[in-house]
């Protein structure tokens, strides 16, 4: 790459073409050398090719008339000839015009080159990153110690008394203190470890995600809120030590392009395969696809000797392997996704709320839970009441006269095949697209219900698909009439946990500023977005899909959509809560408990009933007195 900075003549150059062919204050290989760095600026093919030509016809004159040596001569030639093919230039495709050529800008780890920010977008960016700011982790010696790490085994959680005498009853706040000890045995002095904590009771199929604070001193509580009668057992898990958080954030940093994508390019009978990223490398020319709407930036290294507009598919290239010589911060059974045994009693007894009993709250938590199971079925705690849609008639009343738009990954795809599965009046229509990306669509004449499922844009790891059909959930928004009859619901999370945050941030920041124009034109349009969820990984996975990746970008997601007329379903508390194993695509009794959360905020009540079921409950609640 050219450092400007550095050429503060060459900056001069940056002028009209006649101003920059009279530069002759400047003496001649200064000159020449200002010349070719001010052709890198000309953006068109065309215009560089006879700025060359006339670089060389003024070139060759002025060495004549200052009576250069043959030989000079020549090997100015020659380095100039070298000097073009070393360049590192950006090739622009502004679809549907040709290509041109311009400097890459705005680049983050060296080599990411991310979507410029306004001063307003780069000030939140900051915010945002701080709120969610993971404490500092130690540095990690080499070769590596595990005596110093956490250590799951020797670690402990107890579970405090209650601050006021008498019974635990519903509405309390319970508190479990976790102190962490290294493989010597030793209290840990400092933080950053990450932790899962739950409150569950199998038998009662209940279930309630707890909150870590993080006291930075070794020591953690775990805040759960009563919500039920009866045994409630604690939970706690470590998912990585500290000290694994300071590899995870340095791959992040130096290895953003681990994961890699490919497309393949035709013409003719011609056709190559180059790798494409938002994390290239400069090593080599690169076709831009940032789109033009939303600014998303998208690269492909250029092919020999053929067109960035022969672009046709784009797929999942690979993984990257040998990121670390770490590995044993990493092993699961031993420190990353383990539980930590209690030092004393495990569970609880919980009585119902007596009269006149003040509850018992927490100092180390304001926020609540989204919500919990009981019986197996979520109850939200945010005011909305989540009715059971159990039988395909209540989801058809709930959908009938909706236009109900899907946009994201495969987990949003699950409730579109969840959907399809349930209806049988759902029909799907081949649109013979592919699975994986969509655009799928299923329809139900009768009850004039339309459903739709496309993923977003790039990053997207999947097989081989039309790169034409790589669409930005921004753009489809822009494309949404609205109003009463239109459901729109998204979930972008699992393609990005390899990357920047800052990369995830502003595409949550494109998303959102669609969003408001959505509501501007069509305020009664239903917006519901998914979050992500935790997901078991192994050891090379974890620098993948480590839910401590995950769950700042969940903390991301949350705040940038904050105080939107927007309904969030909280997979990563639903999911984190139920008794099933978590999972990328989590099993059938959650994603049904998440449809009825979903088509809840569709269908909210209104007086009236959505299944039998809500009838038989609200009698028996009112014959029970």
């Amino acid at each position: 790459m050219i450092d400007w900075g550095r050429h503060q003549w060459a900056e001069e150059t940056r002028c009209s073409l006649t101003e920059r062919i009279t530069l002759c204050s400047c003496n001649l290989f200064r000159e020449i050398y200002a010349l070719q760095i001010a052709c890198l600026n000309i953006s068109e093919g065309p215009k560089r090719e006879d700025f060359y030509r006339f670089i060389i016809i003024i070139t060759f004159a002025r060495m004549i008339s200052a009576r250069v040596s043959i030989s000079l001569l020549f090997n100015f030639f020659i380095n100039f000839e070298m000097f073009q093919k070393k360049i590192n230039t950006t090739y622009i495709i502004p679809y549907p015009r040709p290509a041109i050529v311009t400097q890459p800008v705005d680049i983050h780890y060296n080599f990411c080159k991310l979507k410029p920010l306004s001063p307003e977008e780069t000030l939140e960016e900051q915010l945002l990153l701080e709120s969610f700011a993971w404490p500092e982790t130690p540095s990690l010696p080499s070769p590596l110690f595990m005596n110093s790490s956490s250590d799951p085994a020797h670690s402990t959680f107890t579970i405090l008394p209650r601050k006021r005498e008498g019974q635990w009853q519903i509405g309390d706040k319970l508190e479990a203190l976790i102190k962490i000890y290294d493989f010597m045995g030793r209290p840990k002095k400092y933080g950053a470890d990450v932790l899962l904590a739950r409150l569950h009771n199998p038998t009662l199929g209940a279930g309630v995600a707890g909150q870590v604070v993080d006291h930075l001193n070794g020591s953690y509580s775990a805040v759960f809120s009563l919500l039920w009668e009866g045994s409630a057992q604690v939970e706690v898990t470590l998912v990585h030590p500290s000290e694994a958080v300071t590899e995870l954030r340095r791959v992040n940093i130096e290895e953003p392009d681990r994961i890699y994508f490919k497309s393949q390019f035709r013409s003719s009978l011609l056709t190559r395969t180059t790798t494409c990223n938002v994390c290239l490398r400069p090593t080599q020319p690169v076709c831009n696809y940032t789109d033009l709407r939303t600014g998303e930036p998208w690269f492909c290294y250029k092919p020999e000797n053929m067109s960035c507009d022969t672009r046709i598919s784009n797929y999942n290239g690979g993984y990257k392997e040998s990121l670390t010589t770490m590995e044993k911060l990493f092993q699961s059974g031993v420190n990353m996704k383990v539980s930590i045994p209690a030092s004393g009693p495990a569970n609880v007894t919980v009585f119902p709320k007596q009269k006149g009993q003040l509850e018992v709250n927490s100092s180390s938590v304001e926020s609540e839970p989204s919500g919990y199971y009981y019986q197996g079925v979520w109850r939200a705690l945010d005011g909305t009441t989540v009715h059971q849609f159990n039988t395909s008639s209540a989801i058809t009343r709930c959908l009938k006269g909706k236009l109900v738009h899907m946009y994201g990954d495969s987990t949003m795809r699950q409730w579109f095949e969840y959907l399809n599965a349930a209806l049988p009046d759902l029909k799907e229509f081949n649109l013979h697209s592919h699975k994986s990306v969509g655009p799928l669509m299923a329809l139900d004449y009768a009850n004039n219900i339309f459903v739709m499922f496309r993923a977003h844009g790039p990053p997207l790891r999947t097989f081989s698909v039309p790169s034409m059909e790589l669409h930005y959930i921004a753009n489809e928004l822009d494309n949404v009439l609205g109003g009463t009859n239109t459901v729109v619901v998204f979930g972008i999370w699992a393609h990005f946990d390899t990357f920047p945050v800052g990369f995830y941030i502003r595409r949550l920041m494109s998303i959102r500023s669609a969003v408001v124009r959505l509501l501007s034109r069509a305020p009664g349009t239903v917006v519901v977005i998914r979050t992500g969820n935790p997901k078991p990984y192994t050891s090379l996975g974890a620098f993948v899909h480590s839910d401590w990746y995950t769950f700042q970008r969940l903390k991301a997601l949350k705040a940038i959509f904050k105080g939107l007329n927007v309904h969030l379903v909280d997979a990563w508390e639903m999911v984190l809560a139920h008794h099933l194993p978590h999972s990328m695509h989590p099993q059938p009794p959650i994603i049904k408990n998440m449809i009825n959360v979903f088509l809840s905020y569709i269908c909210p009540p209104k007086g009236g009933f959505t299944s039998w079921a809500d009838f038989l409950i609200l009698g028996l609640k009112a014959f029970s007195g």
